[in-house]
């Protein structure tokens, strides 16, 4: 089974911290990794490797960094790597990054499954997979909690919040998974090391045979500007002499804010 992931490089979020002033959020310095949804789909095409056999392939389009950040993907088990990296096609919407990957894909070559995260924890916008799928012309599964590996073929359990599909999937196809499908593997340190010497390819758009003018033009989604929202603290200090005098203001001072 010849298995391709596609994973989105974003910057670590709990490390994004806002400027004052501007409100705007400080990217500079905030270390990259793999999507946290997309790395259950590597760890779900790794388990099923695991069980049939054949290749995982990580495939992702983004920035300097993303080659750096792919290496814990082959340090958990992916064969090798590819990164479209090419500085005219940055800030990408969905759309656009859809037929960037789209030709990443056919010009791999013959597969059995292209998988991804039921969306990025940056964009949440659910996207991508749905799209790739479109432009290969081949049937979806989205939304999928379990996969299963039996007599030959794929059976997937689909959450569709009321309720669970149970589907049988053909080959080829596209598979986008939940947080809830797995818990991802810790490389450890001998697969850390083995992991830098794992075939790793850059492409540029013209490497794909794009034309970075065109796919720019189908960028539909324009971010104007990202700003926090602004936050109004009273600083209110509560002073009592017993933690029940405390609780009783505290109580007071939420009433009269409306608070409760």
């Amino acid at each position: 089974m010849r298995q391709i992931v596609l994973l989105k490089v974003i910057p670590d979020l709990p490390e994004i911290k806002i400027d004052r002033e501007t409100r705007r959020p400080i990217i500079e310095g905030v270390k990259r990794k793999i999507s946290e949804v997309d790395k259950r789909a590597l760890e779900a095409a790794i388990r099923l490797k695991e069980k049939a056999g054949g290749e995982v392939i990580a495939l992702s389009q983004g920035g300097e960094k993303t080659q750096t950040a792919l290496l814990e993907a082959l340090a958990m088990g992916a064969d090798e790597s590819y990164v479209v990296y090419d500085p005219e096609l940055s800030g990408l919407d969905p759309n656009a990054t859809s037929l960037v990957l789209k030709a990443a894909v056919e010009l791999i070559g013959e597969f059995d499954l292209v998988l991804a995260g039921e969306m990025s924890l940056d964009g949440m916008n659910s996207q991508v997979g749905p799209r790739v799928a479109e432009l290969l012309d081949l049937p979806q599964v989205t939304y999928v909690k379990e996969l299963m590996y039996e007599d030959g073929g794929l059976n997937a359990v689909r959450d569709l919040d009321y309720f669970d599909e149970e589907v049988k999937v053909p080959f080829p196809a596209v598979l986008t998974v939940v947080r809830e499908i797995n818990e991802p593997r810790i490389p450890g340190l001998m697969q850390i090391m083995k992991a830098k010497k794992k075939p790793q390819t850059i492409w540029s758009a013209k490497d794909l045979c794009l034309d970075p003018e065109d796919i720019n033009e189908q960028s539909i989604v324009r971010v104007l500007d990202l700003v926090a929202p602004e936050v109004d603290r009273k600083q209110i200090i509560i002073e009592a002499e017993s933690v029940e005098e405390a609780a009783e203001k505290l109580a007071d001072a939420l009433l009269e804010e409306g608070v409760i």
